[in-house]
């Protein structure tokens, strides 16, 4: 933060001397008891005077909040207090073709799903036809039909899971059966071999009250009402993403599959918070060299003053970066210093920063490595029989996001052309106003549990009184000012590169050889297979690695630059987005899709296909994660390819999917991870955006992007005939 007034002077010099004479006031001996009772005891006063105007507008907003939160809270409570956790153990067994396994199911009473686990050396993407090796499952159902009430058995579902050659592996699958309320229910598992043995196998059951309608719905009611949340910024977009989760676990607790707290734990993706907590780090002790500053002054200066050109360059840097790393790592680096950039040139960073990560997304779908989806795709193996490896992903998908790009830059300039870039005020009532925001912000986030904590606050907020003094003596000096384009560049660049230099160089060089480091090693764990650390653990070490050598010793200064609040909102997201798997939302989404593009005419199924899915992915995308939707996707267009009566190749799919779902995260605030990690430095740093400025951009490009790439691959797999 810089401070620009030399007659509010708050260096560490001033700081310690304030600091010295409250000690000195509060630490003296027993005669200056009553002086410092009375000193605090006025603190106190200056305190609420302070704050009771900042209470009074709150109170209303804040007992609303309290109000809904009390009622849905409770209402969870109640759930989880009724229905127990379903602690169902594993069934260990053996089947051959001489021996089968029967079970009679008899306590299925009014449930409306079973719901089977099974266990096994199992084979993954081998169609019904070439099975030589499988078990077969069997659901039967019994009725009680004619005047003696004869009992006879009828074969409800039928399904074969294709075994693996190596046996000692254990593969576990899971299909949800929706049967009759009526009769009793047995299953009866078989084994056909090609040689005589038998294969061990593991299984449990469980029943669900509700069928998939109805859990569809619940999950669709949960999702909208994070979405609310979220938009009309109620709550915090992160205690939001908490209470859709509790409101998702309590709704499985409900329809009787409600998950243990270790199951629960398990469905957060560790490796991602893993690599944003250690990412934060790196840049938490890289920002103390005034690097930023530094890089900030030569973006200005390579752009020759010009605004725009350096917005542009900005953009494609960083597309061009997420499209060999992770976009949450590019945004890590980028954000610090494109607010940085801003703040010197007197620009609004929000602006700058929408335009940056929406090109993070579009330049991490041009490779293999540069959003997960990709990686999920790349890394099925069925996919990779049918050609569909690193260079072939990469060079169709690439062709596209170049396509994309160059339409998505004009267009970008067209949303910006009305947006004033600059403020309005000149640069030094903007400062001052962040800074008044900043002194706020520290105050408020003190707990005044002790008298020296108290004299703090106190302190603090003297602080922004003093200063917002000084800024409506300012506003009454100034005039309103519209900065233009700067034509006295290269004057400014000089003193800008005599202000913001860098400030340790020393730790500079430990920043950077760290840094040089951990980048090189997400590369290789990309490209050379023989690299056995994620992403994950490559910054975690990273981060460890620099905190020795940079002999940090204020390591409560760094963890306070982590963004804790992404961090539990990542982990919160996880949670819902796996509990609405559970609901069967995402694989409704996915069959209902595969039933639209069978009832279309064979001729024009292809585009129908194409059109469909890029689009069902992309505003899937926004809305929900893609990792999760995409890992369902895949087995849903696989079967697709392979059902004889549909007869659609299937890499035209799965590029749909993958330009969908890459592309579909700049819809939404929350459809990509780079965007909440964007925002949440921003907010940080004092420059937040909500849902809907991000929408207004964000939703718009996406359109845009997703059609140019909608119209690249119907060339490509309809006009050309690229499907080999």
């Amino acid at each position: 933060m810089a401070l620009h007034n030399p007659d509010f002077t708050t260096d560490d010099d001033s700081w310690d001397n304030s600091s010295a004479e409250f000690e000195q006031r509060f630490h003296l001996g027993s005669e200056m008891t009553s002086l410092s009772r009375s000193a605090s005891s006025e603190k106190y006063e200056i305190l609420d005077n302070l704050h009771v105007k900042f209470n009074l507008s709150k109170m209303r907003s804040e007992s609303n909040i309290i109000l809904f939160t009390f009622s849905s809270f409770s209402s969870f409570k109640v759930l989880f207090g009724i229905y127990p956790d379903q602690r169902v153990s594993w069934q260990m067994l053996a089947v051959s073709p001489l021996e089968s396994f029967s079970m009679n199911l008899t306590d299925f009473r009014d449930s409306a799903l079973l719901k089977l686990d099974m266990g096994g050396p199992f084979a993954a993407g081998i169609a019904d036809g070439q099975m030589q090796e499988y078990i077969l499952v069997q659901v039967s159902q019994t009725e009680e039909t004619g005047s003696r009430r004869r009992r006879q058995q009828q074969v409800v579902y039928n399904w074969s899971l294709p075994l693996s050659s190596r046996r000692n592996q254990q593969i576990i699958t899971t299909r949800t059966f929706q049967i009759p309320n009526r009769g009793t229910i047995f299953l009866n598992i078989q084994a056909f071999l090609q040689e005589p043995g038998s294969v061990p196998l593991s299984m449990k059951h469980q029943y669900v009250h509700a069928n998939i309608e109805a859990q569809v719905t619940i999950a669709s009611i949960i999702l909208v009402g994070v979405y609310v949340l979220i938009i009309l910024e109620i709550v915090h977009r992160t205690l939001a993403a908490m209470l859709g989760s509790l409101a998702a676990l309590a709704a499985l607790a409900a329809i009787g599959e409600r998950p243990s707290m270790v199951k629960v734990v398990e469905w957060i993706d560790y490796e991602t918070l893993a690599l944003l907590f250690g990412m934060m780090v790196l840049v938490a002790i890289f920002s103390e060299t005034g690097f930023f500053d530094y890089c900030a002054v030569k973006a200005y200066r390579f752009s020759r003053g010009k605004v725009w050109a350096m917005i542009t360059l900005l953009c494609l840097i960083a597309a061009i970066l997420s499209a060999f790393l992770d976009n949450v790592t590019t945004m890590l680096l980028f954000t610090p210093v494109t607010i940085r950039l801003c703040e010197v040139l007197n620009l609004d960073p929000r602006h700058v920063l929408i335009a940056e990560v929406i090109f993070t997304n579009i330049g991490g779908a041009a490779t293999a490595v540069g959003d997960p989806p990709n990686v999920i795709i790349v890394s099925k193996q069925e996919l990779r029989r049918q050609g569909l490896d690193f260079a072939a992903f990469t060079g169709h998908m690439f062709v596209g996001i170049c396509l994309v790009v160059l339409v998505s830059f004009p267009f970008l300039g067209l949303l910006y052309w009305n947006k004033k870039l600059y403020n309005k005020e000149p640069s030094e009532i903007v400062e001052l106003k962040h800074e008044i925001y900043v002194w706020r912000l520290t105050a408020q986030r003190i707990n005044p549990a002790s008298r020296e904590e108290t004299a703090v606050k106190c302190l603090l907020m003297q602080k922004v009184l003093t200063l917002e003094m000084l800024l409506r003596k300012k506003l009454r000096t100034f005039h309103r000012q519209i900065s233009q384009e700067d034509k006295n560049w290269e004057t400014n660049i000089q003193e800008l590169q005599k202000k913001h230099r860098i400030t340790d160089k020393i730790l500079l060089i430990k920043c950077l050889t760290v840094l040089g480091c951990v980048i090189l090693m997400f590369f290789l764990n990309s490209f050379v297979p023989g690299v056995y650390l994620d992403l994950g653990w490559i910054a975690i070490l990273g981060a460890i690695w620099l905190l020795v050598l940079a002999d940090i010793h204020d390591f409560e200064m760094i963890l306070s630059r982590v963004e804790w609040a992404t961090l539990l909102f990542f982990a919160a997201l996880f949670v819902l987005m796996e509990a609405l798997a559970h609901l069967h939302l995402i694989d409704y989404i996915g069959e209902q899709t595969a039933l639209l593009i069978k009832v279309v005419p064979e001729d024009q199924r292809l585009v129908v296909a194409i059109i469909l899915v890029l689009w069902v992915s992309a505003l899937a995308s926004s809305v929900i994660d893609n990792i999760p939707f995409t890992a369902t996707m895949i087995p849903v267009l696989l079967n697709l390819s392979k059902d004889p009566d549909v007869n659609l190749p299937v890499k035209p799919l799965i590029f749909s999917l993958a330009m969908g779902a890459c592309l579909g995260g700049n819809g939404t605030l929350i459809g990509a991870s780079a965007n909440v990690v964007c925002a949440g430095i921003a907010e940080q740093h004092g420059y937040g955006f909500s849902f809907m400025e991000f929408f207004r951009l964000g939703f718009p490009m996406m359109i845009v992007s997703c059609t140019v790439g909608m119209c690249y691959l119907l060339l490509a797999h309809v006009v050309v005939g690229w499907n080999s």
